[in-house]
């Protein structure tokens, strides 16, 4: 009896996959708004990554890429978290160039993020706070000639000073 059961479904199943009309379809709807693109342009001889340039604007202001900011990735910059503080108290960068910066996390299990503030006390760079054991690369945009204080947002006594020069 199963046997005829399973014949009478198989029937019916062909017969409506090939009948002259159908009685439904499937048409995806367009979308509502255009969906922007963006390409990527990798220069000759090199590789994507840090010097990736995009011609859409990036998210945040934090994650900008140094092309996006207006120059490409001159200096790289290394910073590390252990111990709730960080191994240097002074960096320098660059003026009026996008940088790297390099940060490990080697407190396991504890969040560190770099923010980056100017004399004035307002934020001109949030890094991602990452929970260590990890590493990370930020992409910090231009900073005009001077002294800005960095710190951990998660934990305010890690400071240090950034020399733009």
């Amino acid at each position: 009896m199963s046997l005829a059961v399973l014949t009478t479904l198989a029937a019916l199943v062909l017969a409506a996959c090939s009948s002259s009309t159908a009685s439904w379809t499937f048409e995806p709807a367009p979308p509502s708004t255009p969906v922007p693109s963006v390409s990527a342009s990798v220069p000759a001889g090199g590789s994507a990554g840090a010097s990736e340039s995009a011609s859409a604007p990036a998210a945040s202001a934090g994650s900008e890429s140094p092309a996006a900011s207006g120059g490409q990735a001159g200096a790289t910059l290394d910073l590390t978290a252990q111990n709730i503080q960080f191994d240097k108290a002074a960096l320098d960068a660059p003026a009026g160039q996008a940088f790297a910066l390099k940060f490990s996390n080697q407190d396991a299990g504890v969040p560190h993020d770099v923010v980056i503030k100017d004399a004035s006390g307002a934020d001109v760079f949030k890094g991602e706070i990452v929970t260590g054991p990890a590493d990370t690369t930020y992409q910090v945009p231009a900073l005009q000639a001077g002294t800005y204080t960095f710190y951990c947002s998660v934990h305010p006594n890690m400071t240090g000073t950034l020399t733009a020069k």
